[in-house]
């Protein structure tokens, strides 16, 4: 927040499950293209999406390549009290790097808050097989639900807003025809 200038609005930019349940009011969307960073199954979820016996796997902003995700305006009014709420619901383990960067709109650049994978954390992972991978995403519940419908959830989101993740999109019809 201390970044940018005093009354001015914000940009969140979501990747994974801010897309459909981003939790606050905001006063625009825009599609928005983030180079530098990929959607990755690469942080696990002892909690929300698995157990620490079980654990899950999240959604993170890995580095490297691109992604397409959404880009929310919020209102300046608002800005401080999203951003207590954002951060406990993202920044609760340090699994996160908060940055503002910049993402390309179809109405120019923008900067943005991105919550990016902390590769220096024991909930990081990467490199799972395809099938070790599945068989996670299949079996693992935390007490936001199944791993599975979390998938299956950011998948059909990012369809609705016609934005393209072919390998999101082919692990989906793989959890879809077990």
């Amino acid at each position: 927040m201390a970044a940018l200038p005093q009354g001015q609005d914000i940009w969140i930019y979501g990747y994974g499950s801010l897309i459909w349940r981003p939790d606050f009011e905001f006063v625009e969307r825009r599609h928005a293209l983030l180079h530098g960073y990929h959607r990755s199954l690469c942080l696990w979820s002892r909690v929300n999406r698995g157990t620490p016996e079980r654990p899950g796997l999240v959604f993170g902003l890995d580095a490297g390549g691109s992604c397409r995700g959404v880009v929310f305006r919020i209102d300046n009014q608002q800005a401080t009290e999203v951003m207590d709420a954002l951060w406990r619901r993202e920044m609760p383990s340090g699994a996160y790097i908060p940055r503002w960067l910049n993402c390309r709109t179809e109405h120019g650049i923008i900067t943005a808050l991105a919550f990016t994978m902390n590769r220096n954390t024991s909930a990081y992972v990467r490199g799972l097989p395809q099938d070790q991978l599945l068989q996670i995403v299949r079996s693992a519940h935390g007490s936001y639900g199944p791993c599975i419908d979390y998938v299956l959830e950011t998948a059909d989101a990012l369809q609705r807003h016609g934005i393209v993740d072919t390998r999101l999109f082919s692990l989906a019809r793989q959890l879809r025809e077990a």
